[in-house]
């Protein structure tokens, strides 16, 4: 019998099944930062390719060149799921672990309930490329691989810390024979004339800075994939959920969460909330979140940011100043800080600023705009944009 992928369960057995995938090169612990959150309300099941982290290499049915496909992954993840009593599940999946889970819910539809495709595609590039890679890493193994790994995974940035080196350690201790296998794999794979075939609800997450799967790749699934929201997270390369663990994990729980008919509003929201009152605000409020508090921030999420700022009628700035002077008028002086730095980050300008609380002056009341300027200042003062 062939032996099945090495794979870790995590959250209440009798939960709704969410598995989730990795990329070349990585093991189940690339999720790592999202595990424990959604193994809340799931039960999360993480696996390793054939020859990555547990997963022995045997586990494929043949891994001689040119042999392995996406289709045959897709069976042993089927495999999997059948002998752990898995009929449904939701998928999320990044780059190759994403386009097991596409042709998945493209062949097996009656199987996923909702999907996530992480910085993956449809095609991988040039299919010479992938064999070229095979070729070289069963020659010589993953070490010439693992030392140039960090440009194609990272940010400058990030490609130094502690996070990015163990991933790298999962590819150089990763097994050529399977490694090579899972290249044959993307070198074969081409969904982009089954795309259509997705009727699951599907979110699309790009990393802006992945050179890997660019966002056009996203583009493309997003574009071909009825039901699909597309989320692209700046200052993100090729591994996300390792990059920008809390955007990741934030949209996951909203799209995996979401009721039917919810149409992508939780994850266009924290999209649009976070590019409007910046990611060290969201982090925060997530991070405060609690059970009293979870149906608020949600509520927050899906109707104020998921419905209202992302109309198309007003432009971030007109729906800035609007935002300002209702604050105004109520005297909510915290919140109006919040959105002083919102109206900021929108472009505003402090002279704009100033225009719109002179004018909330005569409408809402002096004493209600001097509060209001004496807030203005300080949140200028604090963040060094200048007055006047």
């Amino acid at each position: 019998m062939t032996p099945v992928l090495h794979h870790r369960i995590d959250g209440p057995p009798d939960a709704p099944a969410l598995i989730l995938a990795p990329s070349l090169g990585t093991s189940l612990a690339v999720w790592e930062a999202q595990a424990a959150a959604l193994a809340r309300h799931h039960r999360v099941i993480r696996w390793d390719l054939p020859g990555h982290g547990g997963s022995p290499t045997s586990a494929l049915r043949d891994p001689a060149p040119g042999a392995t496909t996406v289709a045959g992954l897709a069976d042993l993840v089927l495999d999997l799921a059948d002998r752990l009593g898995a009929p449904r599940f939701g998928y999320a999946g990044i780059s190759l672990g994403g386009a097991v889970g596409a042709h998945l819910a493209a062949h097996h539809p009656e199987r996923i309930t909702r999907l996530a495709l992480v910085c993956s595609s449809a095609r991988f590039g040039d299919p010479a490329a992938w064999r070229e890679r095979a070729a070289l890493v069963r020659a010589q193994g993953t070490g010439p691989l693992a030392d140039t790994a960090p440009g194609r995974w990272f940010t400058p940035d990030f490609a130094s810390t502690r996070t990015a080196g163990r991933l790298v350690d999962d590819l150089r201790t990763a097994d050529p024979t399977g490694y090579a296998a899972c290249c044959d794999a993307l070198a074969d794979c081409d969904l982009r004339s089954e795309l259509h075939r997705i009727t699951t609800p599907t979110l699309v997450v790009a990393g802006r800075a992945d050179p890997a799967t660019p966002p056009a790749h996203a583009r493309g699934l997003a574009d071909g994939i009825p039901r699909a929201t597309l989320l692209e997270l700046p200052g993100a390369s090729h591994l996300a959920p390792a990059e920008r663990p809390q955007a990741v994990l934030d949209a996951l729980l909203g799209h995996f969460a979401a009721p039917a008919g919810d149409g992508g509003r939780y994850t266009a929201g924290m999209a649009v909330r976070r590019a409007v009152l910046g990611d060290a605000h969201v982090d925060r409020a997530t991070a405060r979140t609690t059970a009293f508090t979870a149906d608020f921030q949600d509520y927050i999420t899906r109707c104020a940011w998921g419905e209202v700022w992302t109309r198309p009628g007003l432009d971030r700035r007109t729906r800035s100043c609007l935002t300002l002077t209702a604050l105004i008028a109520h005297g909510h002086l915290e919140e109006l800080a919040m959105h002083l730095r919102a109206a900021l980050r929108n472009g505003l300008t402090p002279d704009d600023i100033k225009e719109v609380l002179l004018h909330s002056a005569v409408y809402c009341g002096v004493p209600a705009a001097n509060s209001a300027f004496a807030t203005a200042q300080r949140v200028l003062d604090e963040d060094g944009a200048p007055s006047s």
